[in-house]
């Protein structure tokens, strides 16, 4: 069995009170804009997941709450409070105990970023990828299980999908 794993960093959050706890930072309008264009892209492309692991942050919920509507069919959603900033080996433990076809996480960085970079044989030629800005999508294909190493599907970022408005 191959196995796919979609890693996606939460959409773009609100600054707009400084002192706010930050795990309960909500999106701002361009977040939200941004974390629509990613279902509709997940969508459109097919990459379509089973079960999403999500972090209990406000902002990654909000990110699953806008994404999962543009989905054909509803996955599981769990949220996971170990995902919280989570390091890469926390994030890729936490997907190798799933055995659905399609994984996806949504997290933060540091953490989802540098798992993307760890993971590809084959990085996307693409100037964001390294930085993995907000909403950024790695989708990777592993020949059995999520392991170590796999192919990098896709990658996209909301500036490719929507521009630089919304």
């Amino acid at each position: 069995m191959t196995q796919r794993l979609i890693l996606i960093r939460h959409a773009k959050s609100s600054w707009g009170d400084p002192f706010a706890d930050d795990h309960a930072r909500p999106l701002n309008d361009r977040g939200r804009a941004s974390a629509t264009a990613v279902g509709q892209w997940l969508a459109a492309q097919g990459y379509l997941p089973q079960i999403v692991l999500c972090s209990d942050a406000a902002r990654t919920q909000e990110t699953a709450g806008l994404i999962l509507p543009e989905l054909p069919q509803q996955p599981e959603l769990r949220l996971m409070p170990r995902l919280y900033h989570a390091a890469p080996g926390t994030i890729l433990d936490l997907a190798q105990k799933e055995t659905a076809e399609t994984v996806a996480v949504i997290g933060h960085n540091p953490g989802i970023g540098m798992l993307a970079n760890l993971l590809v044989t084959n990085p996307p030629n693409h100037p964001r990828f390294h930085d993995y800005p907000t909403c950024a999508v790695t989708v990777i294909d592993f020949a059995d299980r999520i392991a170590h190493k796999g192919h990098c599907v896709a990658f996209t970022v909301p500036r490719d999908l929507i521009g630089t408005t919304g």
